[in-house]
């Protein structure tokens, strides 16, 4: 009984054995097909995340899938966004399609470093990760120590040109990572930063740790109390074989001290792995050993089951004879069963399948008389649209001859104005001109009389009697120069005064013309708007808000006029006041001067009256040239608005039409559906009844009967 008991456990030890030994691929392995897959996962996250996956990551995967072999995720010097690295996280917990992982240079922020070596803890493929040159601080530092202590596949971390040492709290968070792992055999922190405290607690962590061979801490800041920390946790770590400490300021007797601890784990480890050795050799002996007894023992128990079980054949063929033909009427019973089930559901699928048809030639009726029904709606849409839009155009073009006739006839006139304006200011630059010459004249004779007057008070001295002589004579003179001289002055003022008349009357005439235009140029505009109104009131508030826009213009030009005739006013109380002035100098004359002087005074005021009217006339012509050309604005404008508004009819007249060939190409796919799904079922029906009838014929119930 014992051989017995033993004899299925041996099956299963030579089942190992061969399953230890058989052709799987190694660990590293790359096939195309999960390098694939894993490319269409990392693209689906990203699209889940609504970010674009990165053509780099995307380019590089191709590669690895393109090239089965050992895989190495390479994505130095790329700018990895925060989205790619969720979605990197999210594809490497388990078994990832690559063992190497190269991530240097890739300028990754803190959150960005968390999601991959979160991903990392339980991934199990990855022996070797390359974070270098990723300025790497106090969250990152604790993602490593967490990664250190759950991941159990990495051998090989590259940590080169981080920031590490800087903060105590992250790297002390990493030590004790580093001092619970028993897997890591290769660790690099060069360029790190590392102080003496931070080199005790890797001395700490070496203490723990029972798998690291390889540091390498070159240029950073260790210093003698780091060093003699680190030569003493070697007392207890004896799997190290290589320490750097280059660039450390660490004493040179130090380093040798670490040299020879280094040597004397080297020598140790081959030791140990010559042992190893050995032990693996006499293991394989032993196992081979055992499996030619086992392979012998299955031997004979094989030939024992052999003749045990020809002599059960034997038996059992008797019974298994007389079991057949029970299990033939059987089976003939129970086929005779499923053929009337299956005539029965044949029946009720073909009755299914001629409802549907039907249901689905109403379908198809009353689809197309709808489609009939809304083509015909659209069409007769579409004619009414066009009509209103060729109406809306004859009209707006009717408008615009009318607007563009008028707009002639008030530039026109418009240009007749400024003619006259010109004319008119002509002859005030001349009467400008006799105003000054006289006034001239007049000081002239004014300086000339003082030197006179001086004379005869020189000859008042020497006598009197021809000084009163003299000074009647002059009087004479004066008195017959100044009557001469008010009738020419009363002259010119009439003159003037027939001018002005006649000036303000066409002023008049002018300003007539310009209201009875400017009346039926707002009437005009009354009826665009309300025809605007009527025909698009989608559009009624950009108007408004253009009309404000030169209302407001209209209300800063007037605003203008008003500082500009405020502006005139002051200039006129000025030259008033210089006026004034020189009234009160040229009364300290004579009472003669002081007669030509308020003749002169009354000649200036008439004079400066005539200039504020012209000025003001000047001031209407310039508001009514700008309300004229606010009118050709508006009707431009307008004009814009006529063209969009014929090329956006068009526009919806092109898109309605493509509406319509859209709607029918969709019947007539639906036609060609409806169409093979008929034939399909009238196929389908065929091969159920041919199936059914060749089923018949081929049983034995239809060999009976056709013998019958």
């Amino acid at each position: 009984m014992a051989p017995r008991a033993a004899g299925p456990r041996l099956p299963e030890a030579r089942a190992v054995r061969g399953g230890g030994a058989g052709a799987s691929p190694p660990s590293g392995w790359v096939s195309a097909a999960a390098m694939e897959e894993f490319r269409r996962a990392y693209a689906r996250l990203c699209a889940a995340g609504g970010a674009a996956p990165q053509e780099a990551v995307l380019r590089r995967l191709r590669e690895l899938g393109g090239a089965p072999g050992r895989g190495r995720l390479d994505l130095a010097a790329q700018s990895l966004s925060l989205e790619t690295c969720g979605a990197l996280g999210r594809l490497l917990p388990g078994a990832a399609p690559f063992a190497e992982v190269a991530l240097g240079d890739c300028g990754l922020s803190e959150e960005g470093v968390k999601l991959l070596l979160h991903g990392l803890c339980s991934n199990t493929t990855v022996k070797s990760l390359d974070l270098k040159g990723n300025n790497l601080r106090t969250v990152g530092a604790e993602a490593l120590g967490k990664l250190l202590r759950q991941n159990k596949s990495i051998r090989s971390l590259i940590l080169e040109w981080n920031s590490l040492g800087m903060w105590e709290e992250g790297f002390s968070f990493f030590c004790q990572g580093l001092g619970t792992n028993n897997f890591l055999q290769r660790l690099d922190l060069r360029n790190n930063q590392i102080n003496h405290q931070g080199a005790g607690e890797l001395a700490v962590a070496l203490k723990q740790n029972a798998s690291l061979q390889e540091l390498d801490l070159r240029w950073n800041n260790i210093g003698l109390l780091g060093g003699r920390a680190l030569l003493n946790c070697l007392h207890s770590n004896k799997t190290l074989k290589r320490l750097e400490l280059a660039g450390n300021n660490v004493p040179s007797d130090i380093l040798r001290a670490v040299e020879q601890a280094m040597d004397h784990n080297q020598d140790r480890q081959t030791i140990l792995s010559e042992t190893q050795n050995r032990a693996y050799i006499l293991s394989k002996e032993v196992l081979s050993l055992k499996d030619e007894k086992t392979k012998q023992f299955l031997d004979l128990m094989d030939t024992i089951d052999k003749q045990r079980e020809e002599i059960a054949k034997s038996g059992r063929t008797s019974a298994a004879r007389v079991s057949q033909l029970q299990e033939a009427l059987d089976e003939q019973h129970s086929i005779m069963n499923s053929l009337k089930a299956k005539l029965q559901m044949t029946e009720a699928a073909l009755a299914l399948s001629e409802q549907k048809v039907h249901n689905l030639g109403e379908l198809l009726n009353a689809a197309k008389q709808e489609q009939t029904s809304m083509a015909e709606c659209h069409f007769m849409e579409l004619q009414q649209q066009k009509q209103e839009g060729i109406d809306r155009e004859s009209k707006l073009l009717r408008d615009l001859s009318a607007a563009s006739e008028k707009n002639l006839l008030l530039r026109n006139q418009v240009d007749e104005l400024e003619k006259k304006c010109k004319v008119q200011q002509d002859q005030l630059f001349l009467v400008k001109q006799d105003l000054t010459n006289t006034t001239a004249e007049l000081k002239l004779r004014v300086v000339q009389a003082e030197e006179r007057l001086e004379m005869e008070k020189r000859r008042f001295k020497q006598s009197l009697d021809d000084m009163e002589s003299l000074r009647l004579k002059e009087v004479d003179r004066m008195t017959q120069h100044i009557e001469a001289s008010e009738r020419s002055m009363q002259d010119r003022i009439q003159r003037l005064e027939a001018i002005r008349i006649a000036l303000e009357e066409e002023l008049s005439q002018v300003k007539a013309a310009a209201l009875t235009e400017r009346g039926q140029a707002e009437e005009e505009l009354i009826k665009v708007r309300n025809q605007a109104r009527l025909e698009e009131q989608q559009r009624l508030e950009h108007l408004e808000e253009k009309l404000r826009l030169m209302t407001e213009s209209r209300d800063e030009a007037q605003n203008c006029c008003l500082k500009q005739k405020q502006m005139v006013a002051e200039a006129q109380t000025k030259a008033n006041q210089l006026s004034l002035h020189a009234d009160g100098l040229r009364r300290r004359l004579e009472e003669l001067q002081q007669d030509l002087n308020s003749k002169e005074e009354e000649k200036v005021t008439e004079v400066n009256k005539v200039k504020v009217e012209l000025q003001e006339q000047i001031g209407h012509l310039q508001a009514e040239r700008t309300a004229q050309e606010g009118l050709r604005e508006k009707i431009s404008a307008l004009e814009r608005q006529l063209k969009a508004l014929s090329s956006n009819h068009r526009e919806a007249l092109l898109d309605k039409e493509g509406e319509i060939s859209m709607l029918l190409e969709k019947l007539r796919t639906k036609e060609a559906d409806i169409s093979r799904m008929r034939e399909e079922e009238a196929q389908r029906a065929s091969f159920l009844q041919n199936a059914i009838m060749a089923y018949v014929q081929g049983s034995p119930l239809g060999t009976h009967s056709s013998r019958k």
